[in-house]
């Protein structure tokens, strides 16, 4: 399967959010690849765009079955978060349980004016009822199938694919 080049999705975005963006939006990044992105974004979109991150680990349904990551980082919301109008970033949507968690956390800092859900990769296999508003890119991947998005040493995003 060949992988889209990620900086390019990031590119792509970047374009189809520009129109979407208010005088009170910013830009929350879900750890770690989600926020990688939002960085990309910011980058792309101007520097002056409040942003933040969440460690969604504490929100997790499945919390109590697998208990904490080993890299749990706290989350950095430092923008009022009322009335704003949120873009929430997330590297790769699969299950929707990840976005779900994330809209719960972004709720304890205040009531948005809105939630924007962008993606850079779509794989599909939904558990919930969740759809990005934007998407990179639409991968048809098999249940064994995973993606992973990382971050190299000389700040780029790249995307590779595992079997499990």
């Amino acid at each position: 399967m060949q992988l889209p080049d990620p900086e390019q999705l990031v590119q792509q975005l970047a374009a189809a959010l520009k129109p979407r963006l208010h005088a009170n939006t910013a830009l929350v990044g879900i750890h770690s690849g989600g926020a990688w992105v939002a960085q990309k974004l910011r980058q792309q979109l101007g520097a002056t765009l409040a942003l933040g991150t969440l460690d969604i680990s504490f929100y997790r349904d499945d919390f109590s079955s697998i208990g904490l990551h080993p890299q749990v980082r706290p989350s950095d919301i430092p923008f009022a978060v009322e009335d704003a109008h949120i873009i929430l970033i997330d590297d790769v949507l699969h299950t929707g349980r990840t976005v779900r968690a994330a809209m719960n956390e972004l709720f304890d800092y205040g009531r948005p004016a809105s939630i924007e859900l962008v993606v850079l990769i779509d794989r599909g296999g939904r558990e919930l009822p969740i759809a990005a508003d934007l998407v990179g890119a639409r991968l048809e991947l098999t249940p064994n199938q995973n993606i992973q998005v990382t971050l190299d040493p000389n700040n780029q995003l790249k995307l590779s694919l595992h079997e499990r």
